[in-house]
């Protein structure tokens, strides 16, 4: 969750790895650093607390090198602090490192009682120790001595005044890309670093490493024997990670999701059998009648847009599904069984809990598929077939755009599976025209921006906030709990609409609003029922759905029912940014998360 850039070349490191490390600044801004080699061969490190744009004001006119590594950082061990920004040094050599040394305290241990002194109190100090402490002649040899003491994640850079011109990289759990250029190389955690000066790239993955020059790399495992690696082509522009005169990128992401939602959809759609055409599947239509039940795992958001897809492919396809946080079922000794599909979402591609989870069901033999993102991100490379969400970059850190195409994405899953089994093609047809609707009405809710950021403003005078829903209405309302709290801070639980009276209710009074998910669907009869429940304890009642009750509701076009959890959400990322936008807050950096979770 952290931020890695490196490059090596002709040119001057320094202003590349600023505005590398700016635009990965989403990942984690507590404390940044850089680590250079001058023309000189000497070590040049500057870091220090607080966000790159004054670390990058406090670098002398003297600070320049060739070859850089620069790092943003996310706190796990020790404080944010000067001392506990990276890079780390140990004589002349300087390490990046994102993820979790599991075994750092038995290693400082060892460090300290042979006399060295640790200036840090993070587990990645031990790394620069190690590899200055080996004996090989060349840097990678000693980086890979240095890994094999290692237990846990990363994602490193280092560099060594003793090798000039020389980075060597290397991923375990934690992304590394390396970027082609002509005559010189880059490496990032994340290829928005990149786009800017390349769109040929290379993924690592676990277990690689890679030495790279400024004319060329090569690739090999932990155990150096090599591998072959053919660079892709990055396919966004590098416009696209540009605000565009929004003032935030949450804002802006928002705004984009007709186009994202439309994208999601193109040429996917078959118009003739009134289907779903998914060509990443890697499943047909006789392996697709096999499939007796359907896991989908996710964290956060992701999390939350599984649900609404189990929901989506019960209703549509009538197979058995549920969602299931990553985190939870990684640990939890799951019981893999043949005939049950597993999808694994993941906006990044890269969040490790999920990726952990994709690993043990591929160990044990499950087919899993991958709703991602990024593509030729380290889910993408795991799964055995899946779908791009074609949603374009999210810099933001709450996720908008990228759950909303998720949604989609399930739904033409849904559909999909369905038309094999038992949907008819009158009902094909019916959702297939609803999914050609939403990036209009997506449109008409966009349209009443100014009215839902009166309603935050007001909202924001309150320390906590309710969201309820039924059925399809529940994930929606997790999800909408889930924004407020991530970028206005304002506590927000999400409860079930039924389950209200089982203790919840407890809770209601002028001081805690409640925001109701109310869908004009079979249970809106019941939904009222609730809503009536709340006011008679005297609390205030905000209504998502299809019904104009005055100005505590914002009304959403109305789709076919199945159709309407993607949809509802939408009033809900307003209602949050504006509610964080009166509060005065960083919208698209939330304090103490980072957009792409690799670390435990």
């Amino acid at each position: 969750m952290c931020g890695i850039v490196a490059y090596t070349g002709p040119g001057d490191a320094v202003p590349i790895l600023t505005e590398g490390l700016a635009r990965l600044e989403y990942r984690g801004y507590d404390s940044a650093g850089l680590a250079v080699v001058g023309r000189s061969g000497d070590l040049r490190v500057r870091k220090a607390a607080g966000r790159v744009a004054a670390l990058a004001a406090s670098l002398p006119a003297r600070f320049k090198g060739g070859t850089g590594i620069g790092h943003t950082r996310w706190a796990t061990h020790g404080e944010p602090s000067d001392d506990n920004a990276h890079p780390h040094v140990a004589g002349t050599v300087a390490v990046v490192h994102n993820g979790i040394i599991e075994n750092a305290d038995e290693l400082r241990a060892k460090l300290q009682a042979d006399g060295v002194v640790l200036a840090s109190e993070t587990d990645s100090e031990v790394l620069p120790h190690l590899i200055a402490r080996s004996a090989a002649a060349e840097l990678e040899d000693a980086v890979r001595e240095a890994l094999s003491q290692i237990v846990g994640t990363y994602g490193i850079a280092v560099v060594d005044t003793r090798h000039p011109g020389v980075l060597v990289v290397a991923r375990n759990g934690s992304p590394v890309v390396l970027g082609i250029g002509e005559k010189e190389m880059y490496a990032a955690s994340d290829v928005a670093a990149l786009v800017r000066y390349t769109r040929q790239v290379v993924h690592l993955d676990d277990g690689e490493l890679a030495t790279i020059r400024p004319d060329g790399f090569r690739t090999s495992t932990l155990d150096a024997r090599a591998t072959r690696k053919e660079p892709s082509v990055i396919e966004t522009e590098d416009a696209a990670y540009d605000a565009e005169g929004y003032t935030h990128f949450m804002r802006k992401e928002i705004h984009e999701q007709p186009a994202a939602v439309e994208r999601a959809l193109r040429g996917r759609l078959d118009g003739r059998f009134h289907t779903a055409h998914l060509g990443g599947l890697e499943l047909d239509p006789r392996e697709a009648r096999a499939i007796r039940r359907i896991k989908i795992l996710g964290c956060g958001s992701a999390y939350y847009a599984g649900q609404v897809g189990a929901q989506l492919i019960e209703e549509l396809a009538r197979i058995p599904a549920d969602a299931e946080p990553a985190s939870e079922f990684r640990y939890r000794n799951p019981v893999v069984e043949a005939d049950t599909l597993y999808i694994a979402v993941s906006q990044s591609g890269e969040t490790y809990d999920t990726l952990a989870a994709v690993q043990e069901l591929r160990r044990k033999g499950g087919r899993v598929l991958g709703v991602v993102n990024a593509v030729g991100s380290a889910i993408a490379r795991e799964c055995d077939g899946g779908i791009y969400l074609h949603a374009g970059p999210e810099i933001a850190v709450a996720s908008t755009k990228a759950y909303t195409s998720t949604a989609v994405v399930f739904a033409l899953l849904a559909l999909h599976l369905g038309r094999i089994h038992d949907l008819s093609p009158a009902d094909g047809r019916r959702i297939a025209e609803g999914l050609r609707a939403l990036p209009g009405q997506i449109e008409e809710i966009l349209r009443q921006e100014d009215r839902i950021a009166a309603l935050a403003a007001d909202l924001a005078k309150y320390r906590s906030m309710l969201f309820v829903g039924r059925v399809r209405g529940w994930p929606v309302a997790r999800e909408g709990a889930q924004k407020l709290k991530e970028v206005s801070y304002i506590h927000a639980e999400a409860y079930p609409a039924s389950e209200l009276k089982h203790g919840p209710l407890a809770l209601i009074s002028p001081d805690l609003p409640a925001v109701a998910i109310v869908p004009d669907d079979e249970l809106l009869d019941k939904n009222r029922s609730t809503l009536g429940e709340i006011r008679a304890r005297h609390g205030r009642v905000i209504t998502i759905g299809h019904t104009d009750a005055g100005e505590d509701s914002v009304v959403v076009p109305k789709n076919e029912p199945e159709l309407d959890a993607i949809l509802l959400p939408i009033p809900l990322q307003l209602l949050a940014y504006h509610a964080a936008v009166a509060l005065d807050h960083d919208v698209d950096k939330p304090r103490n998360l980072a957009k792409s979770v690799t670390v435990d």
